[in-house]
């Protein structure tokens, strides 16, 4: 996984009220737990947003007034309106301990079946997956070049070392619907197949004409 740090600041004061002064200063509350007590902190807004709205999912270094930690990013509250962060869950790593985390979807490649006209359907942007923060790629990348009309990659089919994948095996992660105008590259084989063998015939037909006259 991609790694970033980010340096907080302890709350004196746990509340509504010291959360809502926090925002107001530009502070986003934050809590970190998963390995004994939690610790109460808070972290600048333009600091946190580069993480939260990146598409990257990341091991975050955590620097607590000199207390360093490592953790990823467990839950996010949004405002309903604005859409500003108004907290942050962290949950703290064990190097020795699986983690469940959910990493983003990227292809590599241009499918068969698009380029004969068929659409991409992606059902998975995001995909949960289940172990130790070591063995966590960056991205679950699949590469989409062999994928014919009518056909996709399912969860089963992905193999990550050191990793299980949560969702349900069977579920199609990305597939090539049928659209109006599409042609699968089977079809036009045979197709070409088909005009060569008349053309050759075509062909002998002329030379045998040609040896009567």
């Amino acid at each position: 996984m991609k790694t970033t740090q980010l340096s907080g600041s302890l709350r004196a004061n746990v509340g509504k009220k010291d959360a809502a002064s926090l925002r107001n200063a530009g502070m986003v509350p934050c809590v970190l737990y998963g390995q004994g007590e939690q610790t109460h902190f808070s972290v600048k807004s333009v600091q946190m947003n580069k993480i939260i709205f990146s598409p990257d999912v990341f091991l975050v270094e955590l620097d607590v007034e000199g207390k360093k930690t490592k953790a990823i990013i467990r839950e996010v509250q949004q405002h309903p309106v604005k859409d500003t962060i108004q907290h942050v869950d962290f949950y703290e790593l064990n190097e020795s301990k699986k983690v469940r985390v959910s990493l983003p979807v990227r292809t590599t490649g241009s499918a068969k079946g698009v380029l004969n006209g068929g659409r991409l359907n992606m059902a998975f942007r995001t995909l949960n997956c289940y172990g130790l923060a070591s063995d966590l790629p960056d991205a679950i990348t699949l590469d989409i070049s062999p994928i014919r009309i009518g056909q996709g990659i399912t969860i089963s089919e992905i193999k990550i070392p050191g990793v299980t994948i949560l969702d349900p095996a069977s579920a199609m992660v990305i597939s090539v619907k049928i659209s109006r105008g599409a042609v699968d590259d089977e079809e036009e084989e045979e197709s070409e197949g088909e005009e060569g063998e008349e053309g050759a015939e075509g062909g002998e037909d002329q030379k045998e004409s040609e040896k009567a006259e």
